[in-house]
């Protein structure tokens, strides 16, 4: 929480610290202790160990939150091709861990990145049409937590990729994965909101309207959280 009241200049530079630190291969015994550290303390994944929060979404897709290496190794048991990073910047050592395990178990490690505090782009929006497409399932999409960024993907995957209804899609964002829809995670929630107004009540497929009506500076400035589920979320959860 001290990190937000920082300059951004100076969180800049820490995040910058950070991915330089972790954004490459383990080499010593001491490194690896180091990377497993950070994976359990800085990057919560201690919590991960006992509860992943991961749920079967369609026969060919998982979702779930950051895997430790010996869930990476039962998910490769059930026959997962691919894994989807949805977090970005390589940031903790959950990192290089999960690089190291995918390649030990022959899983493809690749990146979608998306932002759960902030409106969806429009270009990523669009291009997770051609992502879906293209991806070697079966599939295992995780974010931080498991809550936000994948059930938000699981959405998109859903109604573009399987045509599914918009309201089968939109309940992968849902309290019953961790998933807060007043706190600042919400405007996911407002956003396929817009598109059940804007698009679906006009019988515009949810890809035009995408294109060519999705307004995500509208949606920022019309989008209101909720103080006490934004502190619940950011603040004691520590969601990312």
């Amino acid at each position: 929480m001290l990190n937000r009241l920082r300059p951004d200049e100076d969180r800049y530079a820490r995040r910058m610290a950070r991915i330089a630190r972790w954004d490459r291969p383990i080499e010593s015994r001491g490194q690896r202790l180091r990377a497993w550290a950070n994976m359990l303390l800085v990057d919560h994944g201690i919590f991960r160990l006992a509860y992943l929060n991961a749920h079967k979404v369609t026969p060919r897709l998982w979702r779930a939150a950051q895997p430790a290496p010996g869930q990476i190794a039962w998910f490769a048991g059930q026959g997962v091709k691919t894994i989807v990073n949805l977090r970005g910047g390589r940031e903790h050592g959950s990192w290089p861990l999960q690089r190291e395990a995918c390649e030990r178990h022959g899983i493809e490690l690749v990146d979608f990145v998306l932002r759960s505090r902030g409106a969806p782009e429009r270009e990523t929006i669009l291009a997770a049409r051609d992502f879906f497409a293209t991806l070697k399932e079966p599939a295992l999409v995780h974010c931080k937590s498991g809550a936000d960024r994948a059930g938000f993907f699981a959405a998109l995957y859903l109604l573009i990729h399987e045509n599914r209804p918009l309201d089968e899609a939109a309940r992968q964002l849902s309290l019953r994965y961790g998933h807060f829809r007043f706190a600042k995670t919400g405007i996911l929630d407002a956003f396929f909101d817009a598109y059940r107004v804007e698009g679906e009540a006009k019988g515009i497929a949810f890809l035009d309207w995408a294109r060519d009506i999705y307004d995500p500076v509208r949606l920022e400035k019309s989008f209101r959280p909720g103080f006490f589920s934004s502190l619940l979320a950011d603040g004691l959860i520590r969601r990312e």
